[in-house]
């Protein structure tokens, strides 16, 4: 099935966001390469206005939920995937592209969809077998409670 162009979402909403490594290598490696991408996040946030809802880094993708307007949206997370691309590789001393596909995106529905998909998003490294309980991963945020 095809996606959905991203002007057929309207302008303003509650929006899910993943994006993964080319051939879904790992885009962070260690403890700095999370800090440094919550920084690029942090960053975002604060020149482009989004509400960040919750956020989970996993070994090879990343989930965001966050309400903003939707060209804001794709002008942020090019300047972050852009900007923790280039300082991977300057690090890891490699070449070329770090992201697959484009972000995929999904919009939020209401406040019952919304309390789903910050539990999915939270419980992303329980379901990989990286930790028992979704307080032990210390690569995620969220302002709600999973349950």
């Amino acid at each position: 099935m095809a996606r959905l162009p991203r002007s057929a979402f309207p302008p303003y909403g509650i929006w899910h966001v993943t994006t993964r490594g080319v051939a879904r290598q790992r885009v962070f490696r260690d403890g700095s390469d999370g800090r440094r991408f919550f920084d690029e996040i942090h960053g975002a946030v604060a020149e482009y206005d989004l509400d960040l809802l919750a956020l989970c880094l996993m070994p090879n993708h990343y989930h965001l939920v966050v309400e903003c307007a939707r060209t804001l949206l794709s002008q942020a997370l090019h300047r972050v995937n852009g900007a923790y691309a280039q300082w991977f590789n300057r690090k890891y001393r490699r070449s070329g592209h770090l992201w697959g596909d484009r972000f995929a995106l999904w919009q939020v529905r209401d406040d019952e969809h919304l309390r789903a998909t910050c539990a999915y998003v939270l419980a992303n490294p329980v379901r990989a077998g990286l930790c028992h309980d979704i307080v032990e991963w210390r690569w995620s945020y969220s302002r709600y409670e999973s349950s």
